[in-house]
């Protein structure tokens, strides 16, 4: 009865936690729908044999055996060089009934015929489908699932990241109530009031903000879930069918409670500091903060602190490539965002000393850095909403480019062929005057250490001595003109890969081979790939001719002579550009999303903590009123302090991006991949001036109705 009753009173100081908790449920009720969606996603009814009761296709994935705990597993995966059904087995199928092929395409046939007979008559030679499962035959199936999986990624990373800094801002707003209202708890505890009751008091507060605010989020989120759906489908991150499914529950009911364990944790630290407040609060009349770090925070901090450095670290060590991963570096820096924000208290005065205040006039200077570094909780408090954002977007975008600039990298200095010819089914060439390099696309499987099937895409080398003439490979053992019909050359990702060493592997059209590795490449970000002969690629099309011209060859003929290959001919620097390493649209998509919440949030959340802290202010800036301030005077101080408090959030937050990059450097160099750090400096500085708009513009706001 009492957190009602101090809801309907204070109900402003509660404003933003209720919209921070209504967004974030309404984020988590969409994204949840979506991934409802793409998970159960609706029957497709084939297109290719839609007249075919029963579909046959070519064996098209390779399965092996692998141990899963005590027990063994059969695990698959796609083939790239699909078998098509041979002509004994079509014969066998004409037999049974009609046999329906599309043109000259014999990867798939439909058939007239029950599908027990068929079954039978197949057996291990491939794939039976019916009903919907005929879907799979199309061509677009493969793209779909791909898609389907991408949109996993980007709405559970999105949902995932909401939860966080919807914790991270409720527990920022609910901590500046409490201190906002330490008189009031100090007088319940003059009356008689215990700790715990205290406690209950705020936790009940944060229970009626959070059950009223998830329920209005569960509606929000479930009429954006279509406009939702919508801009994945129109922005071709999801399949042209991709829809809602109707009568979908369960993700309202878990955007609800957590909502509701959001509300609660946000406030669970705030009601521990406010059931520590003594009675004799209820007569402190200074404004100056103490005891903003009690010793459980600053332990809480430091363990927070080190336990994201040490991950940083024991990845670095352990497995750098994991840092080069999008789900990592978008994880992982919420953990130092929570220690710096526990630590934040402690790191605002000397970072407030060290800010370089002495362009404004004496007074001003003067007066901001000291109403800043006394009033510790409201300048962390706003701090707080620009260290999340800044670091957000430093680790994700910088992280993003980084990764992505490194590949580039990568791919120019695999290269030396000053031409390059692409196309689906290119005709080999012979180019006088040139060195004409052929490679079809191709994989190789194999198994580590009998627990898990690895797919290692791979390039088919048609002439091994024109391969090496036109590529700059990252080589650390080995040579790369050794490859033969019988080796292999692997990169540094590979387990127990040494030149001379055999490996057993399925190729690309899962046939076994034994092949012996002759040269090691170095790991980098994973686009070095293997390297086999064109006599362990069967099926594989020839779709890249490299070409390096001998000195004095007229470029005009070359691209001439070219041009019969039928692919499209393109010097190297406009194939790099063309087809080189780029950020892609889901994962774009995906950080704009991210970015976006995280924008909204910080929004909310300096809004909320302005005009709260300057609607707590009214006596303090009346008493400069009478000490002879102006009216702009007072304004421009307050403005001042809320500036200084988004500078320090953003110096925070900028340094956690830092160490974020600075891990993902080490990463890479230990890789032997290219070091290009990329620093996102317009979304970071657009952050941090968005920050400074609304914490300025809430404060001046908030300061004029009592200056």
């Amino acid at each position: 009865m009492l957190s009602l009753r101090s809801l309907r009173a204070r109900w402003p100081s509660f404003l933003g936690c209720f919209v921070a908790v209504a967004l974030g449920v309404a984020v988590m009720t969409a994204m949840a729908l979506g991934l409802a969606a793409a998970t159960d996603p609706p029957p497709r009814p084939p297109t290719r044999f839609a007249h075919s009761p029963v579909v046959v296709m070519g064996r098209d994935t390779v399965t092996m055996e692998v141990r899963r705990g005590p027990d063994t597993a059969r695990v698959s995966k796609p083939l790239a060089h699909p078998h098509p059904v041979d002509s004994e087995l079509l014969a066998e199928l004409r037999i049974l009934g009609r046999v329906r092929t599309d043109g000259a395409a014999r990867d798939a046939v439909g058939v007239d015929a029950p599908a027990p007979a068929v079954r039978r008559l197949v057996g291990g030679r491939g794939r039976v489908l019916t009903g919907d499962d005929r879907h799979l035959a199309d061509p677009s199936a493969a793209r779909e699932t791909e898609a389907l999986v991408g949109v996993d990624a980007l709405l559970g990373t999105a949902a995932g990241v909401t939860a966080f800094v919807a914790v991270f801002v409720t527990a920022s707003t609910f901590a500046f109530v409490v201190a906002l209202r330490r008189r009031e708890f100090g007088l319940l505890r003059l009356a008689g009031a215990l700790p715990g009751q205290v406690r209950r008091t705020v936790l009940g507060e944060a229970l009626a903000v959070g059950l009223v605010a998830s329920a209005l989020g569960c509606v929000l989120g479930g009429a954006a879930a279509p406009t939702l759906v919508r801009e994945l489908v129109e922005g071709q991150v999801a399949p042209p069918w991709f829809a809602l499914r109707a009568g979908t529950h369960w993700p309202y009911e878990v955007a609800f409670c957590v909502g509701v364990l959001v509300a609660l944790a946000g406030a669970w630290a705030a009601a521990r500091r406010a059931g520590r407040t003594g009675p004799l609060e209820a007569l402190r009349e200074a404004s100056v903060d103490t005891g903003v770090m009690p010793g459980s925070r600053r332990v809480t901090g430091a363990v927070l602190l080190v336990a994201g450095l040490g991950l940083t670290a024991w990845t670095l060590y352990a497995d750098p490539a994991a840092l080069l991963k999008r789900k990592t570096y978008a994880t992982q820096p919420m953990v130092l965002v929570t220690a710096v924000a526990v630590l934040a208290p402690a790191l605002v005065g000397p970072l407030v000393r060290l800010l370089p205040l002495r362009r404004l006039p004496r007074a001003y200077g003067v007066l901001v850095r000291a109403n800043a570094a006394g009033s510790v909780r409201r300048t962390a408090a706003v701090a707080a909403p620009a260290l999340v954002t800044v670091a957000l977007a430093g680790s994700l975008l910088g992280s993003a480019a980084t990764v992505t600039g490194a590949r580039a990298t990568e791919a120019r200095e695999r290269t030396t062929a000053q031409l390059v010819v692409t196309g689906e089914r290119l005709r080999q060439v012979r180019v006088p005057g040139a060195t004409v390099s052929g490679t079809a696309s191709t994989a190789v499987f194999v198994g580590e250490d009998g627990t898990a099937l690895v797919r290692s895409d791979a390039r088919a080398v048609d002439d091994v001595a024109a391969f090496a003439a036109v590529t700059r490979l990252p080589v650390v053992a080995g040579d790369v003109r050794d490859l033969d019909d019988r080796s292999i050359v692997v990169d540094g990702e590979w387990r127990h890969g040494e030149v001379g060493s055999w490996v057993d592997v399925r190729l690309g059209d899962g046939r076994p081979a034994r092949l012996r590795i002759a040269a090691v490449l170095a790991r980098g970000t994973g686009d070095n790939g293997a390297y086999v002969t064109a006599a362990n690629a069967p099926g594989a099309q020839l779709d890249r001719l490299d070409v390096r011209m001998r000195p004095g060859t007229d470029p005009g003929a070359v691209t001439s002579a070219l041009r019969a290959s039928g692919g499209t001919v393109r010097t190297a620097s406009e194939w790099l550009a063309a087809t080189g390493p780029r950020s892609g649209t889901q994962t774009r998509l995906g950080f704009l999303m991210v970015l976006g919440i995280a924008l909204v949030y910080a929004g909310i959340a300096l809004a909320g903590t302005c005009l709260m802290a300057t609607s707590a202010r009214g006596a303090e800036l009346r008493s400069l009123r009478l000490a002879g301030a102006t009216r702009g005077q007072v304004l421009g101080l307050v403005a001042g302090e809320a500036a200084l408090a988004v500078g320090v959030g953003a110096a925070l937050g900028a340094t956690v991006a830092a160490v974020n990059l600075a891990g993902l450097a080490g990463a890479l160099g230990r890789l032997s991949a290219p070091v290009t750090v990329t620093v996102p400096w317009v979304p970071l500085t657009g952050c941090v001036g968005v920050c400074l708009a609304i914490g300025v513009g809430a404060s001046v706001a908030g300061a004029s109705r009592r200056a």
